[in-house]
């Protein structure tokens, strides 16, 4: 599994405008490190601020995608902002070597980790030789 398979190019992190293809709302692409592993993949996102239960994490026809809304849990009106809220919003084309079927997300204190293993018949056999 070669390591560009998996990775884009991460010199665009800030907000963006928007994915071509998607709405109108600006998001925020989250940072992420993807480690490869003997057992599969293992994805870490920084996604501060977005609720577990609106955190969405899907792979369909090999894509695999992360998206959260983010939203203001202060009560009152505000006053002053230096940062831009946005929901977040990344894309990442993962190999067929994978078994998505198996893969397996935890998000505590705003960090998203995703494991996804290895399918059986992308893992190394050893091959047992008879003497005869």
């Amino acid at each position: 599994m070669a390591a560009n398979s998996l990775t884009e190019r991460n010199d665009e992190r800030s907000v963006q405008t928007r994915e071509e293809t998607r709405s109108n709302e600006k998001y925020i692409r989250p940072a992420v490190n993807i480690i490869e592993t003997e057992e599969g993949l293992v994805l870490t996102a920084d996604i501060p601020g977005a609720s577990k239960d609106a955190l969405d994490v899907n792979v369909e026809k090999g894509i695999l995608t992360i998206s959260a809304p983010a939203q203001h849990t202060m009560p009152g009106t505000s006053a002053y902002r230096e940062f831009e809220l946005a929901n977040y919003y990344r894309q990442f084309t993962i190999p067929e070597s994978l078994d998505h079927e198996k893969a397996h997300a935890d998000y505590v204190n705003g960090i998203l980790t995703l494991r996804i293993p290895k399918a059986e018949i992308a893992k190394p056999k050893r091959i047992a030789v008879q003497v005869g």
